[in-house]
């Protein structure tokens, strides 16, 4: 296992038992969780002009633990809460998206105090699965997420026109937006045009696959209107964000290239009408030189925060 070591001043603790509190709690006190999602504070709200930034931490729950050259990075979940605390401590993180294991931890450490939250629905599309379209929904439910007052939940929507598992997917895609809509929660459906190639599942991310996908995932469900797209950055953006008015959130992906590079490409798209901010995991979290505390404070310097000046 080869973890990118934190940075020294991202440090929070080396001891190893810095997290046995939580299986404590977990063992003698489940319902500690619902009473943390009870008295959390809720974000202050969501406007226009002012984007939000989100860090996804629902990777692990598909099996996806890779970054970059390590196949492990994200395995030890203590270094992933150490890294998570540090992005939620900076003041212009809005929230995090995660999957219901590592969403319970931080309730209980009382991480997301203010933040906005996310639940991961379906993550039963298992990295190199040999069924991996099926993505069944064994996540967070519409339900669920209501009853922790969350904002909102997320679906990864893989659309392989050569696979019939496709249809299901989309089906159940389509009830959860509905079911999200019925609570007056955020859809947050995150598509994409994916064909296999040598067993594998690879997702196409060229100008016109993507704005396919768009124009499948936001006729999903009876109503759009609680319904944002999930969108990577591709080439040609101006012409991705003109084949959706939906609210947009910019995915980080498994990085390629320098830092500086990537960032420079999310500035770009952050200018376009219609994108509401970043919801970026591994990028941030695992950046090469360990520097989650810069990372994140880079990433949050790109965004749009006008209506701040007027507060």
């Amino acid at each position: 296992m080869t973890l990118t070591p934190l940075a020294p001043s991202n440090a929070l603790d080396d001891d190893p038992r810095r997290y046995e509190h939580l299986s404590t709690i977990r063992l003698q006190d489940p319902g500690a969780v619902a009473r943390a999602a009870k008295a959390r504070r809720r974000h202050p709200g969501l406007r226009y002009g002012k984007q939000n930034f989100i860090v996804a931490a629902d990777h692990p729950a598909r099996g996806a633990l890779a970054v970059g050259s390590d196949p492990v990075a994200m395995a030890d979940r203590r270094q992933l809460l150490d890294r998570l605390q540090i992005a939620l401590a900076n003041p212009h993180v809005d929230g995090v998206l995660a999957s219901p294991d590592i969403m319970d931890d931080l309730l209980l450490l009382g991480a997301l105090d203010g933040k906005l939250v996310f639940g991961s629905m379906n993550r039963g599309g298992l990295a190199g699965l040999v069924n991996e379209i099926d993505d069944r929904f064994t996540g967070h439910t519409a339900a669920a997420l209501e009853a922790l007052r969350a904002d909102g939940g997320k679906m990864l929507t893989r659309i392989c026109l050569g696979d019939p598992d496709t249809v299901a997917t989309l089906e159940a895609t389509a009830k959860a937006i509905d079911s999200l809509a019925e609570r007056k929660l955020i859809a947050m459906v995150e598509p994409f045009l994916s064909v296999r190639e040598n067993g594998r599942v690879r997702n196409d991310l060229s100008t016109d696959a993507v704005i396919k996908s768009i124009a499948i995932a936001e006729g999903l469900g009876s109503t759009s209107a609680y319904t944002w797209m999930k969108l990577p950055v591709v080439a040609e953006m101006e012409r991705v964000m003109a084949a959706t008015t939906m609210p947009t959130v910019l995915l980080g992906g498994d990085p390629a290239g320098t830092q500086d590079e990537v960032f420079a490409t999310w500035e770009a798209a952050l200018a376009l009408p219609g994108v509401q901010g970043l919801t970026v995991g591994r990028t941030l979290l695992y950046p090469a030189d360990g520097d989650v505390t810069g990372a994140v404070a880079t990433a949050a310097s790109l965004l749009n925060r006008r209506s701040e000046a007027t507060e």
